[in-house]
């Protein structure tokens, strides 16, 4: 199995026409993937990437039937792109855009709210379920099908894990990115519920960083609701505090933001530390073998 896209997803790229939208729809149809239109306004009507282009996304999904978007429209129009799609009724948006303003998310957030609409990113590489679909930016050759769930807030440390892993031959169920902007659509600790209601994912990866409290409230998932063992690494020990490192999101602005206290608060939770990134595979082939906590 796997968690929110498969083989059967029916993907629909907002912003198919421009330069990255086209260029990523076509890297996730040479993987598999079902795209079956986009949208562009006032390009309606006609065929890109040999898909429908439509002007609304409420039109394209009644044509079409897709139940997923992929969204690169420019961060002045994205938060609007995502309200769309999510009145169009899509179950799953994945938001790619960067510098989306927090007042925009604030917005877009509360109006998903109670909603059957799942929001992944913005500012993220997307995701994939290796073998089966990939929605967003990540290289599908690195990837391999298993059963080690991967969630992260960081695009380029979520490659490492994977090279490691399936370097060791330990395949993926799928590898979730959620995002490094400081308010994601989708949390850690709503990404490791989903892992441990799939029966085919054993471990999950969690790779956090600072700023925030995301990995203190999945520390308290891991604890109250998990049954699989969890590895963790944070990054970020060294970053002094009050200045952005990397995502808009990566910034200590308390003692809660610090990677010190994240990965005392994973620990206590039960889950497995990792103090250097380069043995996170090490580290779940031992998970694996000593089976659920």
């Amino acid at each position: 199995m796997s968690i929110l896209i498969d083989e059967k997803t029916r993907l629909l790229v907002q912003g198919i026409t421009g330069g990255e939208g086209s260029f990523h729809a076509q890297r996730c149809m040479e993987y598999g993937t079902k795209i079956v239109g986009g949208t562009s306004p006032g390009k309606g009507g006609t065929v890109h990437l040999g898909v429908p282009v439509f002007n609304t996304v409420d039109r394209a999904v009644k044509e079409t039937g897709a139940d997923t978007s992929m969204i690169f429209v420019p961060a002045p129009f994205a938060a609007d792109a995502i309200l769309e799609s999510a009145d169009a009724g899509l179950s799953l948006v994945v938001c790619i855009t960067e510098f989306i303003p927090t007042a925009d998310m604030v917005t877009v957030l509360r109006y998903l709210s109670g909603g059957k609409t799942r929001l992944i990113g913005p500012n993220c590489p997307g995701l994939i379920s290796p073998g089966k679909s990939k929605v967003g930016l990540m290289a599908g050759d690195i990837h391999k099908p298993g059963r080690v769930g991967v969630v992260s807030r960081s695009g380029t440390l979520t490659y490492e894990v994977v090279s490691q892993l399936t370097a060791l031959d330990i395949g993926q169920s799928t590898c979730v990115g959620i995002g490094g902007d400081p308010i994601p659509g989708s949390t850690f600790a709503e990404i490791l519920m989903l892992f441990e209601q799939d029966t085919e994912t054993d471990v999950v990866v969690l790779i956090g960083e600072i700023g925030g409290t995301l990995e203190q409230d999945a520390a308290e998932t891991i604890k109250n609701n998990m049954s699989k063992p969890v590895v963790a690494f944070v990054a970020g020990n060294t970053a002094p505090p009050g200045r952005r490192m990397g995502h808009a999101g990566a910034i200590i602005s308390g003692a809660a933001g610090t990677a010190g206290e994240k990965i005392r608060a994973l620990r206590e939770g039960g889950a497995v530390i990792v103090e250097n990134p380069a043995r996170i595979g090490r580290s779940v082939a031992e998970a694996l073998a000593k089976g659920s906590k």
